[in-house]
């Protein structure tokens, strides 16, 4: 089959590799599209580590090909976190956190490829009617909403988001869903505040260092907003978040930090009493409730979407995120039929 191969940092090149084996536990999959995420791209950059070679990749779409209990040709998602099942965070039902487990595209071979074998329990089928296009951005909303599942949003409560990326757009959304007024969103990105508008955000503001006097117009008596979302993954912005965030409020640090160094406004998080709540990766449970949303149309996953190469593309399409390419949101990658 045909992958594309990350052979080192910033090397990718496209060879010709054995279909991958299934066991009895596995199901094959025939990818048919793909999106390239933030991970694939710092695993790209070098800033997350792997072993070259690897073929990154992890939200995969496609059909059942072999294994597992779908008829082949089933149009599936896959859960790139697998777990072994057996260890204490298993059993107590956080196998998202399995120290024996780890991300496919990350840990074993991705879905940048022609076909992809997964543990068939993290093999979620899709609504036939669900348009194939889209279907990759289920997986990061899966991480979005999981996310907001731990940070607990209730009605009525301030929440600002910061770095309106692809996972920035879907926080406003699933915000909104449960009910979260205002929902502010922040970025440089005049024409991703519009979007953000448009998808259901109540404010946007771009950063400046009136940033703070806008907030705490729009958000009264609180004096800061409940929760801050960041998802740009900067620790400056953290800090800044620090600043932002109401008394007693809470920050979900979204963005994946690589630095391992950096300062924070240590007295005002206690002083403030900030609860920081932390998510990684998604539940299982969080896939059928994804798909649920997005089936019934109250999530926009289309409007995300702003380019789609072929496979074979990756190398021009990764070019172009590295580069910060500012028409940017998602990349789909369109798999050979």
């Amino acid at each position: 089959m045909q992958a594309m191969v990350l052979t080192a940092a910033r090397e990718i090149e496209k060879q010709e590799v054995k279909v991958p084996d299934i066991g009895s536990d596995e199901t094959l999959i025939k990818v048919t599209k793909s999106g390239i995420c933030g991970t694939d791209l710092k695993i790209f950059q070098g800033g997350i580590p792997v072993n070259y070679p690897r073929i990154l990749g992890h939200e995969s779409v496609g059909e059942v090909v072999s294994g597992g209990n779908l008829a082949p040709g089933t149009p599936v998602i896959v859960d790139p976190a697998y777990y072994c099942g057996a260890c204490y965070n298993c059993r107590d039902g956080q196998s998202h956190l399995c120290p024996n487990g780890g991300l496919i595209g990350r840990d074993v071979e991705g879905g940048f490829a022609d076909f992809l074998a997964a543990p068939t329990r993290n093999i979620h089928a899709l609504p036939d009617n669900l348009e194939p296009k889209i279907a990759p951005l289920i997986q990061p909303m899966t991480t979005c909403l999981h996310a907001q599942r731990k940070a607990k949003i209730f009605p009525g409560e301030a929440v600002l988001v910061y770095g309106l990326g692809v996972t920035g757009l879907l926080h406003v959304q699933l915000a909104k869903i449960h009910g979260a007024y205002p929902v502010i969103g922040v970025t440089r990105s005049k024409w991703k505040r519009e979007l953000a508008e448009d998808l259901g955000a109540d404010f946007t503001f771009a950063p400046s260092e009136h940033l703070k006097d806008s907030i705490l117009d729009v958000t009264k008596e609180k004096g800061g907003v409940d929760l801050v979302i960041e998802s740009v993954g900067q620790l400056s912005i953290l800090a800044e978040a620090i600043e932002l965030v109401r008394l007693g409020g809470r920050i979900l640090p979204f963005g994946i930090y690589t630095q391992t160094k950096g300062e924070l406004p240590f007295y005002n998080l206690y002083f403030k009493e900030i609860q920081v709540v932390n998510a990684r990766v998604a539940k299982p449970e969080d896939y059928p409730a994804s798909i649920d949303f997005v089936q019934r149309g109250v999530v926009d996953l289309k409007s995300l979407i702003t380019h789609t190469f072929a496979l074979e593309q990756l190398d021009k399409a990764i070019d172009m995120l590295d580069d910060g390419d500012s028409s940017c949101i998602k990349i789909i990658l369109n798999h050979s039929d």
